[in-house]
């Protein structure tokens, strides 16, 4: 357990706010690309506690401006959106995606006042169907190397959810490789060839037979060894087998709100933990395929099943009890919550609260990701808060564009040579990669 302070320290994130200044020293997921489609490319998006507003002006280039007109606060995503920007309907203020005040129609002819005007703004880019913005001081960072980034867009899906719950308590239960065991047991296994798009549907690994969903069941204490990298976290999950053999999943935490796991033999998840404000999430994840261009058709489809559109807004949640079925609950799964994995987390970090109160809670040794993660962002909060800038990950002298990557995979091994077998197995995959995955 910890002290209110610190767990405030931790979770808040708007203007000023500790953690917030962190988060705003790295690229934040903004929005889908795909909520810019259509006639009309503009979008409301709420980071960090702001109120913006995302769009494309008439040459393509992205703007993300405050929402509010400096004028007298009306509400620009209603603008008409025009060549150069985004006109206000209220007086005609016209804003270009720097936030500029390029002209006032009302004023008097030859008024030089939308000069001195200008709304919020923040750099922004979009990254294989993911708009990220930049809320830090000074020039932005270069992008890390890792696969999402370098994959090209015909191997890449991108979607995101919200959790109506801290940002921080969604993170952690990415940096919990035990849950997996239980939260997301299976009380029957299904054929690994149809598992396509869904998580912990493929075989345990490559050449392998075992569903994942059964070897989860049967070896339910991993033994967890966690290590710092230049990036954040690597966390390896050892289920010890019979015949001399281990379960080797690796995954990976990207400081400061990201993970990277794999999500079959084929494919990995990048997933990031976005605070729209201090009670409320979005998760953004990048699909990276190193075989076959990913079918984004069924992939979004599958996921559109358990979401609303347009908000992303998962149809099972606490006022529906998440779909909860006793019946199912004795005889399938562990949860009674569906065979979505995604509902079964967002039920357990919403269940916990707005904002959990971890004034009352008992870690364990499984829970040896967490601790370490905190560690890592106090560190950053308390460096930050003494000007000191070189504890940040990535962005302490590190080059962000050399850094590749992550390995995430699962794997099985003779137990006496699990850690070269898991890189193998990683260079295997890179090898056949029809795109350049060498690190």
């Amino acid at each position: 357990m910890i002290s209110q302070e610190l767990n405030d320290r931790l979770t808040r994130t708007g203007k000023g706010q500790p953690a917030g200044e962190v988060l705003r020293r790295y690229w934040q997921p903004a929005a889908l690309a795909e909520e810019l489609d259509g006639g009309r490319p503009v979008a409301p998006v709420t980071l960090l506690g702001e109120r913006l507003v995302l769009f494309r002006d008439d040459d393509g280039a992205l703007g993300l401006i405050g929402r509010h007109c400096p004028h007298r606060g009306a509400d620009l995503y209603f603008g008409r959106q025009e060549g150069k920007g985004l006109r206000c309907p209220f007086h005609g203020w016209l804003y270009d995606r720097n936030g500029r005040c390029l002209e006032q129609p009302g004023e008097p002819e030859g008024s030089r006042m939308h000069e001195r005007i200008r709304a919020p703004s923040y750099p922004v880019v979009e990254r294989n169907g993911i708009v990220f913005a930049y809320m830090g001081p000074g020039d932005p960072p270069d992008f890390p190397g890792f696969d999402c980034f370098r994959a090209p867009g015909s191997h890449v899906f991108a979607f995101k959810g919200l959790w109506e719950c801290n940002w921080l308590q969604a993170l952690e239960i990415g940096i919990d490789p035990a849950h997996a065991s239980f939260l997301h047991r299976f009380l029957e296994d299904e054929d690994p060839q149809g598992g396509y798009g869904r998580q912990f549907r493929d075989s345990a690994a490559a050449g392998s037979n075992i569903p994942m969903t059964r070897l989860l069941r049967d070896y339910p204490r991993p033994e967890l060894q966690v290590a710092e990298t230049e990036f954040g976290l690597r966390l390896t999950a050892l289920r010890h087998m019979e015949g001399g053999l281990t379960h080797v999943r690796v995954t990976n935490q990207i400081f400061p709100q990201a993970i990277c796991i794999p999500m079959s033999r084929e494919m990995t998840i990048t997933q990031w933990h976005v605070p729209v404000d201090d009670r409320t999430c979005y998760w953004y994840s990048l699909f990276t395929s190193f075989d076959k261009p990913v079918d984004k058709a069924m992939m979004r489809a599958q996921r559109l099943e358990e979401h609303s559109l347009p908000g992303y807004a998962p149809l099972k949640n606490r006022r529906n009890d998440y779909g909860y079925d006793p019946e199912e609950q004795a005889a399938r799964t562990w949860t009674g919550m569906g065979f979505d994995i995604n509902v079964h987390d967002q039920w357990a970090v919403e269940g916990m609260g707005p904002i959990q109160d971890r004034t009352a809670e008992h870690l364990g040794s499984t829970d040896i990701g967490i601790v370490r993660y905190r560690r890592l962002l106090r560190t950053a909060i308390d460096g930050l808060a003494t000007g000191d800038e070189t504890v940040l990950p990535m962005l302490n002298g590190t080059d962000p564009a050399g850094l590749v990557g992550p390995l995430s995979n699962d794997t099985i091994a003779d137990t006496a040579d699990w850690e070269v077998a898991s890189m193998r197995a990683d260079r295997e995959r890179r090898i056949a990669c029809p795109w350049d995955a060498s690190l």
